[in-house]
């Protein structure tokens, strides 16, 4: 077989939404989210924020126009793994890179079904960070103290067009372990999870009219929704009702989910 890319763990996850402070203060309102590293550049403004034990890089660009048909959206992930095999593997499967900055790149989403998949052989883990003069908060205080009792990022959801053809490019690409095939019939289809770098990549495609065939004629490929843990289900409804959002049934019986329009216009899932 070819070789693949084992990938060691998630890093952070790329979003990209408008306007950049009412997104951070969004975040700081509903998850109590930390401000980790703020990245201002004359294309876009990034900022690193964390809660639950999950990164989250977000993107403003600096022209939003250019991307307002389209609007907010999962960019993409970045996974910490050796670059030299990460090289040699997009190399191999004719992989464009759509932004190369030497120590980290990203590949092109339209090869990589829909998401700009993000490769760094550093650990973001465990960092100190000088706005926190600290590491950011443990995963043991998301999960014992805060009242949402999260436990940290289970993996994300992607939707695509073939089940069979995305999973088979996932494991052409990744180092993969199946964990389940199911059907979900909330939306109208079937996913497979893969685990990769200590988390779960959801393939989602739909089998019929529903609110999948809906978001893939939407938005086409790429990150449906991150999938957070928490342990009570009914403890996280009424955290998220005690902030003013009425969170609604995700894809599965064991998930909630944040609608969009109170989460700056992307779907975070909680559950398992």
């Amino acid at each position: 077989m070819a070789e693949q890319i084992s990938a060691t763990r998630i890093n952070h996850t790329n979003i990209v939404v408008e306007d950049f402070d009412a997104s951070v203060q969004c975040f700081k309102d509903l998850y109590d989210a930390e401000f980790v590293l703020d990245l201002p550049s004359p294309a876009f403004h990034a900022c690193l924020m964390s809660f639950g034990d999950v990164l989250f890089e977000i993107f403003v660009p600096e022209a939003y126009l250019l991307n307002a048909r389209y609007g907010p959206f999962h960019l993409g992930i970045e996974y910490q793994a050796d670059m030299e095999q990460v090289r040699r593997v997009i190399a191999d499967q004719g992989i464009r890179v759509i932004r190369d900055i030497g120590h980290a790149l990203h590949t092109h989403p339209d090869d990589t079904l829909g998401v700009s998949f993000e490769f760094y052989d550093q650990a973001f883990a465990g960092r100190e960070w000088p706005l926190l003069g600290r590491p950011t908060l443990p995963l043991d205080y998301w999960t014992n103290e805060h009242p949402l009792g999260m436990s940290g990022q289970v993996g994300y959801s992607i939707a695509v067009d073939d089940l069979d053809a995305g999973v088979a490019f996932l494991r052409r690409f990744f180092a993969t372990e199946t964990v389940y095939e199911e059907p979900r019939p909330v939306l109208a289809g079937t996913a497979v999870g893969l685990r990769v770098g200590g988390g779960v990549i959801e393939v989602l495609a739909p089998t019929g009219e529903g609110a999948l065939r809906d978001y893939v004629r939407r938005s086409g490929q790429g990150i449906r929704s991150t999938l957070i843990g928490v342990g009570d289900l009914d403890a996280a409804r009424a955290y998220f009702r005690e902030r003013g959002v009425d969170a609604v049934p995700g894809s599965t019986d064991k998930r909630i989910m944040v609608p969009a329009d109170a989460n700056r216009g992307l779907l975070f899932e909680f559950g398992m």
